[in-house]
C-alpha cells in the first residue's frame, strides 16, 4: 500500500518524538542539535513532497496516493490528495524549513520550541490530506495546541491574553462543525469525505419554532461549517483574534500563522462547504460576497492607522483573505482558480513580510514604525528585499500577488459587479498602507542614534528570503505552474456546483 503521504505527514512528528525522548540538556550544543534535527526533518518532508508532486497526475480529478486502512470503532485512516490539496501540502513543506531557519537565534527552551513547530507541521499536513471526517477534525483541532503554546510561551508581553483569545475563538467556532459532522454521519451513514462530496443532503425547507429554514438541512450544516472556517480564515467580523495573535507571536509563529494556518479556512470551504452543501452555499453567496468586500475595505483602512508593523501586516492578511472568500463563493473557474492562487501567493508574501519585520525587530527589539527611518543608509540589501515584498503584497504585475487578485476579481465581476467594484478599491488601499509603511521605515534621513550602528542582513537571512523571492516571481510570470495542476479539479467542482444550482427558468 502507498504510504508516501503518511511519511510526508509524520516525519516531523517522529523527529519531535526523538527530540523529546533522547535530547537532554539546554547547553548551546544541545540547542544547536535540536535546530539541526528540526531543519533536517522538515527538509526530508519537503523532499518527499516533491516525489508526491512528481507522481501526481493533474488530469485525474479524483484523489490520488490514497491510503485507506481500518482504524478504530469502524472509522478509517484514510489519506489522499487531489489537484487542490496537493499544492497546500507543497506550501506547508516548502515553508517549514524556512520557518525553522528563521528562528536560529532563539535561546529560550529551544528543544520545546522545535518540538512545537514539528508537531504543528504534522497536524497542518494532516488537515490537507485527511479523507475522513473524524480524522480531519482531529488534525484540525489538535493544530490549535502547538500554536497556543508557541504564542503563550515564546510570545510578547501580552502573550497569555493573545494565546487564549486565539484558542477560544477558533475552538468555539469548531464546536458547531463537530455537531454538523455527527448530523452528516447520521444522514449519510459514513464519514468518508469523497463519498460525502457526492452525497445529496436534503435542502427541503424546514419549519421549526414558527420559522422556515430555507435550504433545510443543507443550510444548517453549511452554517455550522461556515462558523468554523470563517473564524479560521479569519473573515470579518470574527477576525479580531488575528492581530493580537500576530503581534504577540514570535516571528516564526507569525510566519506559520499567516502563511499556512489561515489557509485551512479557505481549504475547508473548498473541500466541504461548496461540494457538500452547494444549494445552501448558493443561497448564502450574496451575504459572503458583501462580508468579503467589507473585510477588504475595512481592514485596509484599519491598517492605514496602525503604529505597529506586525499589526499592519496582520490587517493586510485579513484583507487579502477577503479576496479568497470572494473568489471561492463566485464559484466559477476564474474565481476559484484565483482564490487558490491567492492563498498560495499569500503564503509566500505574507510569510516574507513577517520575516522582514522580524529582521529589524531582532536588532532593535521594537515594532513601532516611528522607531525607524532611513534604514536604506545602513541596510541596502534589506531595503531591496523589503521593497520587493511590499510591491508583491500590493499586487504589482509580475509578482504572484497580482495574479491571485486579478483572477478573483474577474470571477467576482461575473457574479456581482458592485461587490467587485468595492473590492477593487482594496488594491488602491493596499498600495496606500504598504507604501506608507515602507517610506517611514526605509526612506528619509538616518537621524535616530540607535539606528546608526544597525547592521544589514546576514548570509543566513538572505538565504531565507531567496526561495521566497524565487517563488513569488515564478508564480507571477508563469502562473501555469499552479493553474495547470488545480484547473481540472476546479473545473470538476464548478460543474458539480452548477448542476446542483441550475439557472432559474423565466
Amino acid at each position: 500500500m502507498n504510504t508516501l503521504i503518511s511519511l510526508i505527514t509524520f516525519v516531523p512528528a517522529v523527529a519531535a518524538a526523538v527530540l523529546a525522548l533522547f535530547l537532554r540538556g539546554n547547553d548551546p550544543a544541545a540547542q544547536r542539535n535540536a535546530k539541526w534535527l528540526a531543519l533536517f526533518a522538515t527538509g526530508i518532508s519537503f523532499a518527499l513532497s516533491l516525489l508526491l508532486l512528481k507522481g501526481f497526475d493533474p488530469a485525474n480529478t479524483g484523489f490520488q496516493f490514497v491510503e485507506d486502512r481500518p482504524w478504530i470503532m469502524g472509522l478509517h485512516y484514510k489519506m489522499g490528495v487531489d489537484g487542490i490539496s496537493i499544492l497546500f501540502v507543497m506550501l506547508t513543506t516548502f515553508l517549514m524549513p524556512i520557518t525553522i531557519a528563521s528562528c536560529w537565534n532563539v535561546q529560550t527552551r529551544v528543544k520545546d520550541y522545535m518540538i512545537a513547530f514539528l508537531l504543528l507541521e504534522t497536524l497542518m499536513l494532516g488537515v490537507f490530506t485527511a479523507l475522513d471526517l473524524v480524522l480531519f477534525y482531529l488534525f484540525f483541532e489538535a493544530g490549535l495546541i502547538p500554536m497556543f503554546l508557541i504564542i503563550g510561551i515564546w510570545g510578547g508581553v501580552n502573550r497569555i491574553y493573545a494565546s487564549f483569545k486565539f484558542f477560544l475563538y477558533t475552538f468555539l467556532g469548531s464546536v458547531l462543525m463537530l455537531v454538523a459532522m455527527v448530523a452528516m454521519y447520521h444522514a449519510a451513514g459514513t464519514t468518508d469525505i469523497p463519498t460525502l462530496m457526492t452525497y445529496q443532503f436534503s435542502h427541503e425547507p424546514i419549519v421549526a419554532m414558527g420559522m422556515t429554514i430555507t435550504g433545510g438541512l443543507q443550510t444548517l450544516l453549511f452554517l455550522a461549517f461556515f462558523a468554523s472556517f470563517a473564524v479560521k480564515m479569519p473573515m470579518w467580523p470574527v477576525h479580531t483574534w488575528l492581530p493580537d495573535a500576530h503581534v504577540q507571536a514570535p516571528t516564526a509563529g507569525s510566519v506559520v500563522l499567516a502563511a499556512i494556518l489561515l489557509k485551512m479556512g479557505g481549504y475547508g470551504f473548498l473541500r466541504f462547504s461548496m461540494p457538500m452543501f452547494p444549494v445552501a452555499a448558493h443561497l448564502w453567496t450574496p451575504v459572503v460576497f458583501w462580508m468579503s468586500a467589507i473585510a477588504i475595505v475595512y481592514t485596509s483602512l484599519v491598517a492605514l492607522v496602525q503604529s505597529d508593523m506586525k499589526k499592519l501586516v496582520a490587517y493586510s492578511s485579513v484583507a487579502h483573505m477577503g479576496y479568497v472568500t470572494l473568489g471561492i463563493f463566485a464559484m466559477n473557474a476564474q474565481g476559484v482558480d484565483g482564490a487558490i492562487f491567492q492563498m498560495l501567493s499569500h503564503g509566500f508574501i505574507s510569510g516574507a513580510m513577517f520575516l522582514c519585520v522580524g529582521v529589524i525587530y531582532d536588532r532593535m527589539h521594537t515594532r513601532e514604525i516611528d522607531a525607524y527611518g532611513g534604514l536604506i543608509n545602513r541596510m541596502p540589501a534589506y531595503a531591496l528585499v523589503f521593497m520587493f515584498f511590499t510591491m508583491a503584497n500590493v499586487g504589482l504585475p509580475g509578482t504572484s500577488g497580482f495574479v491571485g487578485e486579478f483572477l478573483t476579481l474577474m470571477g467576482a465581476f461575473q457574479v456581482n459587479t458592485w461587490v467587485a467594484a468595492v473590492a477593487t478599491s482594496g488594491v488602491i488601499l493596499s498600495a496606500a498602507y504598504g507604501l506608507w509603511l515602507y517610506r517611514r521605515v526605509v526612506f528619509g534621513a538616518l537621524v535616530k542614534e540607535g539606528l546608526k550602528t544597525i547592521t544589514d542582513m546576514t548570509r543566513r537571512e538572505r538565504a531565507i528570503f531567496a526561495p521566497l523571492i524565487i517563488m513569488t516571481l515564478l508564480l507571477g510570470v508563469y502562473p501555469k505552474v499552479v493553474t495547470d495542476i488545480i484547473d481540472p479539479s476546479v473545473q470538476a467542482m464548478v460543474a458539480t456546483y452548477a448542476a446542483a444550482n441550475p439557472p432559474a427558468s423565466n
